[in-house]
C-alpha cells in the first residue's frame, strides 16, 4: 500500500474519483504476534476521528484517557546469536529487555499506514531466560501529537533470532495498568497529561527481571484491530545525559541545564514515606531568579513527585522543554543525581557554512542547535504547547534538516504522512498522522516549491517520481474545488493564514478569519497556488512527464486582478488597493515579476517595511528570493537584522523562538523550529 490522493479530472489526468496509489518500496510485515491490549480495551471499536475541520463532528471514546500499561514476558534464548525485536504500539512504547532501557516509539501514523520498529536487541540478550518489559501509553487526548483519542490501544512484537520467531505477542503476556502515574491537569492544547508520579507503586521496577508480576492479569488480544504496518523508515531516537549546575537554598534546588532541551527529568531522592518533592520545569527564569514555570506558550510546567520513604528515582514518562527545573524538597528530604536526558532524532552536521562575516556565525550556531535537539520522531513546530507535525512550517524546517544532515528520511516522512491525509480531505489536512483536524489553504501548496529546492540540493528524481501523481492529485483538488472562471481560487473552505500572528500581516485587506469560508479573491492563496502550478511543471520535467497544466492564463490572470503596474506592486486582493508587504513577498519568492522594474519596486518595499515587519511566513521568502536574485549580500543584511535573530540571541536564546523574540507573541514558544530555516541561507552551496 502506498500513498494515495484522489485525482479529478483535467486535460491529460485522470478521471475524477479514480484512486492514485504512490509506488513506494515500503517494507511491510505481516506479524506472527497479536495486538494485545488490556480487558477494558479488548472489545473497543475504533473511533472515527477525521474528519473536514469545518464539519460538525462528535467524537465519543469510551476508553480511560492518560492509560500507562506495562506488559511482560520471560521466554528463552541463546546469547551471541543475532536478535531482532519487531515492535508498535498504540499510542507509544518503552522497551526494556532485561531491566535495560532499550528503545521507545513509533513515529506516529494513521492506522491504515502505522509503524513499527526493527531493533537488533543482540546485545541485550543473554543465555537462558530472558524478559522483555514494554510501558505502553494510551493518551486518548484529541491533539496535534498522535491519532489518539480513537479507543485504539495495544502493542504487538515478534523476537527473532538466527532467522526464527521465539517469542511474540500473545495472551501469554501478562499485563497492567501502572498505578504510579497519576495525571495533573493537561499542558498546552491538550497536548499532554502533567504527570503526579508516585514511588513505591506496586508496578515500580516492572521492567527488572526478579520482579513478581503472578498478580498481574494476562493480557487479551484486541478484537478491532486495522492496522497495516511498515518498517518506519526514519531512524530511532537518541538520547544524552545533560548534567546541571546547582544552586541550593534551604528550601530545594534550582537546576540550570546551560540550554533549553527537549527530554526527560532524572533524580534520585530519599525522604518521609507520603511527602511530596514540587517539579517545577521552564525555559527561562524570571527577575527573582526562579525558574518562570508558566510558559510563555501558556504551559504551566508544575508536576509532582510522591516519595515512598525509601531510595526513590523519579520516573517521567512524557517529555517537556525546558531549560530550569526547581525542586522544593519537604523537611528532612535529600536529592541527587539529577540530570537531563534529552531526546533527539539523530543529527550529523554535514553541511559548512558559506560565510566569512563573524557577526553571522551566533546565528548560524542558533539554528543548528535548534535543529540538533528540536527534531523528534517527526518535524513539529513547538516542542510544548502542541508537538504538531505541521506541514507548513515543516517544509521550511525539513528542507533546512535536510541542507545541514544529507538525511532526507525526515523530510519524506513529513510529506509522505501529510499526502497521505487526503482520505481525509483530497487538498490534505494541515497537521499530519493526529487526531486534531485543521485545514490551512496554502500549507499544502508549499510542498511543490519545497520538492524542486530539495532536488535541486539532492538530485533526488525518483522520490519526486514516486510523489507526482499524488501531487497532481493535491492541484487538482484545489481546481475543482476552488478554482474560479480566471483559473484563481477564491471561496475556500481552508484558513488561509497568510502570516502569523495576525499583527505581522501589515493590515492585508482580506478577511481570512480562521473557522470560515474566505469570499475574497486574495493574493497569498492565489501566489501560493501560482507558485504551486509553477514549481509542479518543474516537477514534470524532471520526472520526464508532460507538463501539468499551463500555468500562463492563471498568471497572466493574478498580474490583472492584483498587480498595480504604476506602482509596481501587488495589492492585497481584488478591487482593494491596500498593498501589504506580506502580499508582495509570495510574488517575489516564486518570480511572478510582470515587469524588470518590479523586482527592485519589491526590495525596495521590504527596505522600506523592514524584515522584521514580517516574521515566521514572510521572512524565508525574502530570503529565498534574494537567494534566487543572487542578493547575498542583502540576504546577509536580513540575517544579520537586529529584530531577527540576533534578538532571540540578546534576549538569552538557546534555541530558535516562534518570533522575533520574546514578546512579539502572546504566546511565545522559546523552543519552535520553524526559524531555524535561517541556516538554509548560511551553508555553502
Amino acid at each position: 500500500m502506498g500513498v494515495t490522493a484522489v485525482a479529478g479530472s483535467r486535460p491529460g489526468g485522470r478521471g475524477k474519483g479514480q484512486v492514485i496509489v504512490m509506488d513506494k518500496k515500503e517494507i511491510q510485515r505481516v506479524f506472527q504476534g497479536k495486538w494485545i491490549t488490556t480487558e477494558s480495551f479488548c472489545n473497543l471499536q475504533p473511533v472515527n476521528v477525521f474528519h473536514r475541520q469545518l464539519e460538525e463532528a462528535h467524537i465519543s471514546a469510551a476508553a480511560p484517557q492518560n492509560s500507562h500499561i506495562l506488559f511482560r514476558r520471560h521466554f528463552e534464548a541463546r546469547g551471541g546469536i543475532q536478535t531482532y525485536i519487531y515492535i508498535s504500539a498504540d499510542d507509544y512504547y518503552k522497551l526494556y529487555i532485561n531491566g535495560r532501557f532499550v528503545c521507545q516509539g513509533p513515529a506516529p501514523g494513521y492506522p491504515f499506514h502505522y509503524y513499527y520498529n526493527k531493533v537488533d536487541i543482540t546485545g541485550h540478550i543473554r543465555e537462558g531466560s530472558n524478559l522483555i518489559a514494554v510501558h505502553t501509553y494510551y493518551q486518548g487526548l484529541i491533539n496535534r501529537v498522535w491519532v489518539s483519542g480513537d479507543d485504539r490501544h495495544g502493542l504487538i512484537l515478534d523476537v527473532e533470532q538466527g532467522g526464527e520467531t521465539i517469542v511474540s505477542s500473545d495472551e501469554s503476556f501478562r499485563c497492567t495498568v501502572h498505578s504510579g502515574f497519576q495525571g495533573m491537569g493537561k499542558a498546552g492544547y491538550d497536548t499532554q497529561f502533567l504527570e503526579r508520579y508516585t514511588s513505591g507503586s506496586p508496578q515500580e521496577g516492572f521492567e527488572r527481571a526478579d520482579y513478581d508480576d503472578s498478580g498481574w492479569a494476562y493480557a487479551k488480544p484486541r478484537a478491532n484491530t486495522d492496522y497495516i504496518l511498515y518498517e518506519q523508515p526514519t531512524k530511532m531516537l537518541v538520547f544524552e545525559e545533560i548534567r546541571p549546575t546547582l544552586a541550593w537554598d534551604g528550601k530545594g534546588v534550582t537546576a540550570d541545564f546551560g540550554a533549553v532541551y527537549v527530554g526527560y527529568l532524572y533524580a534520585e531522592a530519599r525522604g518521609e514515606k507520603g511527602s511530596s518533592i514540587e517539579v517545577l520545569s521552564a525555559q527561562e527564569l524570571e527577575e527573582d531568579g526562579c525558574p518562570r514555570w508558566r510558559l510563555r506558550c501558556n504551559c504551566d510546567y508544575r508536576e509532582e513527585w510522591q516519595l515512598s520513604g525509601g531510595a526513590d528515582v523519579l520516573n517521567q514518562f512524557d517529555y517537556k522543554s525546558f531549560r530550569y527545573v526547581r525542586l522544593n524538597l519537604p523537611a528532612g528530604c535529600r536529592v541527587e543525581n539529577i540530570c537531563l536526558k534529552a531526546r533527539h532524532y539523530p543529527f550529523a552536521l554535514q553541511a559548512a557554512p558559506g560565510f566569512q562575516d563573524p557577526e553571522l556565525l551566533p546565528v548560524w550556531n542558533l539554528c543548528v542547535n535548534s535543529l540538533r535537539y528540536g527534531v523528534q520522531e517527526t518535524i513539529q513546530d513547538c516542542m510544548e504547547r502542541e508537538k504538531g507535525n505541521y506541514l507548513g512550517d515543516g517544509c521550511y524546517t525539513a528542507l533546512a534538516h535536510y541542507a545541514l544532515t544529507g538525511d532526507a528520511s525526515i523530510l519524506k516522512k513529513l510529506v509522505d504522512d501529510s499526502l497521505r491525509s487526503s482520505f481525509i480531505n483530497r487538498g490534505l489536512m494541515t497537521c499530519a498522522a493526529c487526531s486534531f483536524m485543521q485545514e490551512i489553504a496554502e500549507y499544502p501548496l508549499m510542498v511543490y516549491p519545497m520538492l524542486v529546492r530539495y532536488h535541486e540540493l539532492s538530485g533526488d528524481r525518483a522520490y519526486l517520481e514516486e510523489c507526482y501523481d499524488s501531487l497532481c492529485g493535491v492541484l487538482d483538488y484545489y481546481r475543482e474545488a476552488y478554482g474560479q472562471e480566471n483559473g484563481l481560487l477564491c471561496n475556500v473552505d481552508k484558513w488561509c493564514v497568510v502570516e502569523w500572528p495576525a499583527n505581522y500581516r501589515g493590515g492585508y485587506a482580506a478577511d481570512v478569519s480562521d473557522g470560515k469560508v474566505c469570499t475574497d479573491m486574495h493574493n497569498v492563496v492565489n501566489a501560493h497556488y501560482l507558485g504551486a502550478l509553477k514549481s509542479m511543471n518543474q516537477i514534470s520535467a524532471i520526472a520526464g512527464r508532460d507538463r501539468y497544466c499551463d500555468e500562463a492564463p492563471v498568471e497572466e490572470a493574478f498580474y490583472r486582478i492584483f498587480y498595480d503596474p504604476e506602482k509596481k506592486l501587488f495589492q492585497d486582493k481584488e478591487g482593494d488597493d491596500h498593498m501589504s508587504l506580506i502580499a508582495n513577498v509570495f510574488p517575489f519568492m516564486y518570480g511572478l515579476f510582470p515587469e524588470e522594474e518590479t523586482k527592485e519596486a519589491i526590495v525596495g518595499l521590504i527596505e522600506e517595511r523592514g524584515f522584521t515587519s514580517v516574521m515566521l511566513f514572510g521572512a524565508y521568502p525574502i530570503l529565498e528570493g534574494l537567494r534566487r536574485l543572487g542578493r547575498k549580500e542583502q540576504m546577509y543584511q536580513c540575517l544579520k537584522d537586529q529584530g531577527a535573530w540576533k534578538r532571540m540571541l540578546r534576549e538569552g536564546a538557546t534555541t530558535t523562538f516562534e518570533g522575533w523574540g520574546k514578546e512579539t507573541k502572546w504566546n511565545t514558544s522559546l523552543f519552535h523550529l520553524t526559524l531555524s530555516y535561517g541556516a538554509m541561507f548560511l551553508i555553502e552551496e
